[in-house]
């Protein structure tokens, strides 16, 4: 790659290392350009330790909200208090988080599979870690409005400023371009009234750090079968059960082993903070239900900008209007809806979307 062409990314990757030969990528991410490297003089080490530079890719809708300034400066604020997450070196103004060797747990134990006990408790204690970790005594600079840092116990609070940011930032600010998809499948402002009401009424709970966003591809499995958390960007203060909500919910655990981290995450978060599983009989579902109406706004414009009109157009709109109707009857309930649209509709609102906002070739168009 010419000079002129490479990224802000890959070139200071190849200016820490001192060699591009060494390094590696773009990594395979959503978010990020990642680069791997070792740093100079470890080239020759039969196992050197490699770092990664990333920076975030141009023109991505963010549909989470951020809470601290920097996740660097969060990973280096959790050292020691929690296992196995990245270190971080200081290059510059800038911090290089730690390339964590191994495989994430999703491309060992699939979504819907059980995951083997040794990692399974490795979670559990993962959650006890972070239930030890408070506002009081995580003091590090925070970008989240006054607002979005509500009392500590107020899990109303907590709950309506995430469905605020999902209905300002997610939905109305993306309404210019996706407002009629919106309304084909049945959405619209008054969704979030009815969300609202939905999920009111939780219980109390002391608050403590949330990592926000622990599905199988942010845990890695080393060659020891030790797991490594990553990408912290999404932490915040918060509803400890909401991490549980938000866990399992991206998990997929099968149904036997669900229940069995329910157990056990409450006796583990009990025993650190009192009162930290208190109203979870009703309030874990109401949680869960949350995270279900925001995949609907989040995944609809996810599924309408990675429309493909090539080669095997109809099996990939087919999937498209499988997949969304799944997560509309799933959110159902916490979204007020009297109908879902069928598979076959889903696909008619998503071609008018691409023929209104795409330049590639509609199926069936002359």
């Amino acid at each position: 790659m010419s000079p002129e062409l490479a990224s802000a990314a890959r070139l200071r990757a190849v200016e820490v290392s001192g060699d591009p030969r060494a390094v590696e990528g773009p990594l395979h991410g959503y978010h990020h350009e990642t680069y791997v490297f070792p740093l100079p003089g470890e080239t020759a080490s039969p196992d050197p330790v490699r770092w990664k530079c990333r920076e975030p890719r141009d023109n991505l809708l963010w549909f989470d909200r951020r809470c601290f300034v920097s996740e660097e400066q969060l990973l280096k604020a959790l050292a020691g208090r929690i296992s196995r997450i990245p270190d971080v070196f200081d290059v510059g103004t800038a911090g290089l988080q730690r390339f964590i060797e191994g495989r994430t747990l999703g491309s060992l134990y699939p979504f819907g599979g059980a995951v083997p006990e040794g990692i399974f408790d490795q979670i559990v204690v993962l959650f006890e870690q972070l239930a030890r970790v408070t506002q009081e005594t995580l003091t590090i600079d925070r970008r989240c409005a006054d607002e979005d840092r509500p009392d500590d116990g107020d899990t109303n609070g907590f709950l309506r400023r995430l469905v605020h940011f999902t209905e300002k930032r997610v939905y109305e600010e993306n309404l210019p371009k996706f407002e009629r998809l919106f309304e084909d499948l049945g959405v619209d402002g008054r969704s979030f009234k009815w969300l609202r009401n939905h999920v009111a009424g939780l219980s109390q709970r002391p608050f403590c750090l949330l990592h926000a966003d622990l599905h199988r591809e942010n845990f890695v499995i080393d060659s020891r079968s030790r797991l490594w958390t990553i990408d912290w960007e999404l932490a915040m203060v918060g509803d400890p059960l909401y991490d549980l909500a938000t866990h399992l919910y991206l998990m997929r655990y099968p149904a036997w082993q669900e229940h069995r981290m329910v157990k056990r995450w409450r006796a583990a978060v009990d025993g650190i903070r009192p009162g930290s599983s208190k109203g979870l009989k009703r309030d874990l579902s109401l949680l869960i239900d949350y995270k279900k109406a925001q995949s609907v706004f989040t995944d609809v414009i996810r599924e309408a900008l990675s429309l493909d009109f090539g080669p095997d157009v109809e099996g990939r709109l087919d999937h498209a209007g499988r997949r969304l109707r799944t997560i509309l009857v799933a959110a159902a309930v916490p979204l007020g809806l009297d109908m879902v649209p069928s598979r076959g509709e889903i696909v008619t609102a998503l071609v008018r979307w691409r023929q209104q906002h795409g330049n590639a070739e509609v199926p069936g168009s002359q």
